[in-house]
């Protein structure tokens, strides 16, 4: 079971929006085998703050729509800890609700599907996907594509 703990620091985000994206994430839990208790973290931001978390840990002085920090990747030197009583901490999820707004506009479609796009996309990051390369991104755009459409959460 995937425990979510939501922070709202623009006070706008509907409990519609926020439902959804905990069943999404639940969901995408099961597709990817995720066993056990895990907790994820999402809040949602301003672009004023996720330019500012861009500009700190990415060298991106720009606003973002989502970026996650993974709590499951090992460092060097860095030992696995894990008490089987405890759920595991996946990491956080950050989403910028004004850049979801703006691509939902320029993609035409739902706030919805947005918020559901970008929270997905950031779960796949905590759960090891990336896009640094050709084959990754599309590996994991495809699987992102294939979760987004199972749930019912297609491009409208």
């Amino acid at each position: 079971m995937i425990t979510i703990d939501f922070q709202d620091e623009t006070n706008s985000v509907d409990e519609a929006f926020i439902d959804m994206i905990h069943r999404i994430i639940r969901f995408a839990g099961e597709k990817e085998d995720v066993a056990g208790d895990a907790e994820v973290s999402i809040s949602f931001v301003d672009n004023n703050e996720i330019q500012e978390i861009n500009r700190n840990y990415r060298q991106k002085d720009q606003p973002t729509d989502v970026i996650s920090f993974a709590m499951q990747e090992l460092g060097d030197g860095e030992m696995n800890v894990l008490d089987e009583n405890m759920p595991k901490m996946l990491g956080d999820i950050v989403i910028s609700v004004d850049k979801a707004k703006e691509q939902a506009d320029e993609y035409n479609h739902s706030l919805e599907r947005e918020f559901g796009f970008l929270a997905l996309h950031g779960f796949l990051h905590l759960l090891g996907y990336d896009h640094m390369n050709q084959d990754d991104e599309k590996k994991m755009f495809a699987r992102q594509e294939e979760i987004l459409h199972e749930f019912g959460l297609q491009r409208s």
